[in-house]
């Protein structure tokens, strides 16, 4: 068990690496488990080195649907807190208006709405129901 004290974006992120095994790894992050997927393989040694770059958190897994293309003008909604996702309240291809509430996220044994910051349409949902995030991890993408 490997412990890393990360600093991203100015956040603070305290990092245990529980196991590695060839790409993937189980990790613990400000106490949160996740299973990361790493580019490289590394192989298992009785004193294993430090991998040479840091693991890639895998992306939430998303509704495999026909979506609309993001366009350029296209902006994502990021979650503003650390926290798992309780409820998603839209559809891709869904047209909401500003202050319509998207997501439910639970942070600090807190339910908090997230909600549009713009009328648009949901181009890209990228969380699912039980997913944990990050801090500005994007949740939603909006044309």
């Amino acid at each position: 068990m490997k412990e890393y004290n990360l600093i991203i974006n100015g956040n603070n992120y305290n990092v245990t690496v529980n196991d590695i095994d060839d790409t993937l790894a189980e990790v613990e992050v400000n106490g949160t488990p996740y299973k990361v997927t790493i580019d490289q393989p590394i192989k298992k040694t009785t004193t294993q080195a430090a991998p040479a770059r840091a693991p890639r958190i895998a992306a939430p897994s998303a509704a495999k649907s026909p979506a609309p293309t993001p366009s350029a003008n296209a902006s994502a909604i990021n979650s503003p807190l650390p926290g798992v996702i309780l409820e998603v309240c839209v559809k891709e291809g869904e047209t909401v208006k500003s202050g319509q509430k998207l997501i439910v996220l639970e942070a600090m044994k807190m339910e908090n709405n997230i909600e549009a910051d713009r009328d648009g349409v949901v181009a890209k949902i990228k969380v699912n129901k039980g997913d944990s995030v990050l801090e500005g991890a994007p949740l939603i993408t909006l044309n």
